[in-house]
């Protein structure tokens, strides 16, 4: 396997895992009532996520170029890398009770110490490392059972389904359709990647975002019961778990769709 597609695999892993880890900050958050502390330490593996898409297009540009070149469809390997997504995700469900665990602290040494930074430089020293490791929960059957899952619209799992598939093959679709146009247009068929990133975004944040926040913030008032929120983190990541798979099935179709565009 060439060494490239090996580090666009892992940066898809890092991407999702950490996309995943986000949803469970609001249970953090409405369990503590720290709601602003607990996103202002998070917003530092936002930023890691960040950095790995940025990473991501340009090695994607590199193995779909160097298939072109070689006259081979990359097919594989882009669904090698939309099977990392899913990865990711699974990954970052099996680390959810130990990251809340030691999120938790981290969110209370916040609220004391009141800088990021000198948090993170704790958090390095090897003795911290130590102890995150000896903190590692598995998942238990309790986190999931006797949940009010019939409270949580169903409308809104299948719309983050659908636009978590868009946007785990958004990227990865556009460049793959660069192989199916004449040269002139390989540019253009690429750089439809940020339309499509950008439309899953805007869906996301219209119709996904406020009606969770809603339910958060009916927890942190009192007006729903902590597990409303537990349950509807839980749909929310089984569902990013099905958009991944979707995006398995919608990867060449949507190709060929945005190929359709530069004929």
């Amino acid at each position: 396997m060439d060494f490239k597609l090996i580090e666009l695999i892992a940066l898809t892993i890092v991407i999702h895992l950490i996309d995943t880890l986000a949803y469970s900050v609001r249970l953090n958050s409405v369990k503590s009532g720290k709601y602003a502390l607990s996103l202002s330490l998070f917003n530092i593996f936002v930023l890691i996520s960040r950095t790995a898409n940025m990473v991501q297009a340009p090695l994607i540009g590199i193995i779909i170029g160097k298939c072109i070149a070689d006259g081979i469809d990359p097919k594989l390997d882009i669904h090698l890398v939309t099977f990392a997504a899913t990865t990711g995700t699974i990954l970052g469900i099996l680390f959810i009770p130990t990251f809340l665990k030691i999120f938790s602290k981290a969110v209370d040494k916040l609220d004391v110490k009141g800088s990021v930074p000198s948090i993170v430089v704790e958090a390095l020293h090897i003795n911290n490392i130590k102890r995150m490791v000896r903190s590692t929960t598995k998942p238990r059957k309790s986190m999931w059972t006797k949940l009010r899952y019939k409270e949580i619209p169903k409308r809104l799992l299948l719309l983050n389904t659908f636009i978590t598939a868009v946007y785990t093959i958004g990227v990865l679709s556009a460049y793959y359709s660069s192989f199916f146009v004449k040269e002139e247009f390989r540019l253009a068929a690429s750089a439809s990647s940020g339309m499509i990133n950008g439309v899953a975004a805007i869906l996301l944040t219209l119709l996904v975002d406020p009606q969770s926040a809603i339910i958060t913030d009916q927890a942190l008032r009192g007006k729903r019961p902590y597990g409303d929120v537990k349950a509807l983190v839980i749909m929310l990541i089984a569902s990013k778990l099905l958009g991944t798979l979707l995006g398995q099935l919608l990867l060449y179709p949507a190709a060929r769709i945005i190929a359709s565009f530069y004929s």
